[in-house]
């Protein structure tokens, strides 16, 4: 969790200083999440995600190096530097997005639980998205299909409360999104997602059940947003009181893990103040050697595309 919250400070620098085109999306306040959830899943199992994505792709085993260079667009990146930080992308650890589109990845995960009963699979998919997303029609769609066909899936909301900019209670009829799940005789529950053994110990229980029965499962996870919906949203008082900022910040999900530790004798502050230090440098590196990456050369424009055809001159 700590890697990722540096990280995700080289990440703003980045953006800060332009050195990262597009956008960029943090999951600074929200590690324990990814963290806790992941943290239970089995090798193989598809992971897929909207585009606050840096900390999946990390956590499932790829380089911070290929992720910052994707970042800011350069060709040693996970997508070539064609993607940018909303599409990050790996097969290789079974992270297929990273995706821009609000509520878009849905059905792909949904197709990747399906690809796993048509083959006879034991993997289940791990589909993440926001609570923003929870209101897009294709959502329903997808979970009407799942609960169908009864995909391995878990449809895991991570809801911080806020959308883009609108709090929970303004866009959300009714703001247990869980609830959803009951008009297709799914399985759900909401979970606290700010503490990391908390999240661990309730994804190893959904997550075993899915194995077991091969039903969909909807789980709401709680956490909260330390930064803004983007790297461009610097005005949150349209939305948040410093005062209601500082309050979610007393529960911050790496300060608590490492009171736990402390109380449990499982790390002294000496050796928490040299871990720190050590991932400051990585990252550090991490940010330098990415900044030093080449950039795609322009042709890489017309690979992975669906056409061969270049454009004829004049058009």
């Amino acid at each position: 969790m700590l890697r990722l919250r540096v990280f995700e400070d080289q990440s703003t620098r980045a953006y800060r200083q332009g050195l990262a085109g597009g956008y960029l999306h943090v999951y600074t306040g929200m590690e324990a999440t990814a963290i806790g959830w992941l943290s239970s899943i089995e090798k193989g199992d598809p992971v897929i995600t909207a585009y606050r994505d840096h900390g999946h792709a990390m956590y499932l085993g790829c380089d911070p190096f290929n992720v910052m260079a994707e970042i800011m667009g350069r060709s040693d990146g996970m997508s070539r530097g064609k993607g940018g930080s909303m599409h990050l992308y790996s097969k290789e650890h079974s992270f297929y997005g990273g995706w821009g589109i609000v509520g878009g990845h849905i059905p792909i995960g949904v197709g990747l639980a399906f690809g796993t009963k048509y083959k006879g699979g034991k993997e289940v998919t791990h589909c993440f998205y926001g609570d923003g997303a929870a209101n897009a029609g294709v959502v329903y769609e997808s979970m009407n299909m799942a609960a169908l066909w009864e995909l391995p899936v878990v449809f895991i909301i991570e809801n911080n409360e806020f959308a883009m900019g609108t709090r929970l209670e303004y866009h959300a009829a009714d703001p247990e999104l869980h609830k959803r799940a009951e008009g297709f005789g799914m399985d759900h529950e909401r979970i606290d997602g700010m503490d990391v053994l908390s999240v661990r110990k309730d994804a190893k229980r959904i997550i075993d059940k899915v194995r077991k029965t091969h039903r969909p499962y909807v789980v709401e996870v709680m956490n909260y947003r330390f930064a803004g919906h983007g790297a461009a949203d610097n005005d949150q008082s349209l939305y948040r009181t410093e005062k209601e900022l500082e309050k979610a910040k007393k529960r911050d999900p790496i300060e608590l893990i490492e009171q736990y530790m402390l109380e449990h004798r499982v790390i002294t502050d000496k050796e928490l103040e040299a871990v720190r230090l050590e991932i400051e440098g990585e990252m550090e590196d991490v940010f330098d050697r990415a900044s030093k990456s080449p950039k795609p050369d322009p042709e890489e424009v017309y690979s992975d595309v669906y056409s061969d055809m270049l454009p004829e001159k004049g058009h």
